[in-house]
């Protein structure tokens, strides 16, 4: 089902031109107009979902199986010598339009695309905490 207002759905249709490189019956995969990098690709559900968190698991399995073979032609037809994959959910992790899509995009050494990895380390027993939590929302 597609959702008339939903800019990525009306890609998806055509109702709005893109630079189509994968088109299935479950999926479509387009060069982003504002690409980070030449190559710069979206790879989203036809179906409509708005995020991650409610996709049906057949439509995800769908999607997810052309990430690998996407990711290795985009590669190849840019000269990459690497690649981000990235799948933003929800507003505060980035998300600007609400219909799932993945992103890839190419990398090469020296790019200054960027990329912040703010880690840190869990303090004494923060991490068995969220352990616990994680393995008690699996269970229920």
């Amino acid at each position: 089902m597609q959702k008339s207002d939903c800019i990525f759905c009306r890609i998806a249709t055509g109702a709005i031109p893109s630079l189509r490189i994968l088109d299935t019956p479950d999926s479509f995969a387009f060069l982003d107009v504002g690409p980070l990098a030449p190559g710069h690709a979206l790879l989203i559900p036809k179906q409509h979902s708005e995020s991650i968190l409610d996709v049906p698991e057949d439509v995800l399995h769908a999607v997810t199986a052309h990430l690998s073979p996407l990711a290795r032609a985009i590669m190849r037809a840019t000269g990459a010598t690497g690649m981000n994959v990235l799948q933003n959910t929800g507003e505060s992790g980035g998300q600007l339009v609400l219909h799932l899509h993945f992103h890839l995009i190419p990398r090469r050494s020296g790019d200054n695309l960027g990329f912040r990895w703010n880690a840190r380390k869990y303090s004494a027993g923060e991490g068995e905490a969220v352990q616990t939590a994680i393995l008690n929302e699996l269970r229920s």
